[in-house]
């Protein structure tokens, strides 16, 4: 059974997949715009290099997604309160940061993502090494940003 799909085929699963490339696109081409009327040349290198990346991203995921489209029907199977608690904590550390400040938001969007991407039966040891590594990574990007790049933080 071959597992190339000819184009043209049906791409009713793909659907979504070029709806939110196509988006990507946009916001990407928004933020350049916004970028024009920056004064200070430093603060726009960050976002015009990210929105670069995005359109590039998302253009190629349009293309390979137009091209050759998925057998797969969509997201596949899965848990959906998985998929739901990842996005409601990556949006409460953003509207917890400015009130608990970057590492405490950052321990929301660790945990919250960690259940939701934990699979297998949790132990006090895989707690303990999960958590930890977190907390070192955490740390790690706060000093990161706070002294080396200097940038301010909540």
């Amino acid at each position: 059974m071959s597992t190339d799909t000819p184009v043209g085929a049906d791409r009713q699963g793909q659907t979504g997949s070029l709806l939110v490339a196509g988006f990507f696109v946009l916001a990407g081409a928004i933020t350049l715009y916004d970028t024009t009327r920056y004064t200070d040349v430093d603060s726009m290198v960050f976002p015009r290099a990210a929105a670069t990346l995005l359109i590039i991203c998302s253009m190629l995921s349009l293309v390979s997604t137009w091209l050759r489209p998925s057998a797969e029907p969509g997201f596949g199977q899965g848990s959906w309160w998985r998929r739901l608690l990842l996005v409601a904590s990556m949006l409460g550390a953003c509207l917890l940061m400015p009130v608990i400040g970057f590492l405490g938001a950052g321990c929301v969007a660790f945990v919250g993502g960690l259940i939701a991407a934990m699979h297998l039966r949790w132990s006090a040891a895989t707690a303990f090494r999960f958590g930890g590594s977190g907390l070192i990574i955490m740390v790690g990007f706060y000093a990161l940003f706070r002294y080396a790049l200097h940038v301010p933080l909540p």
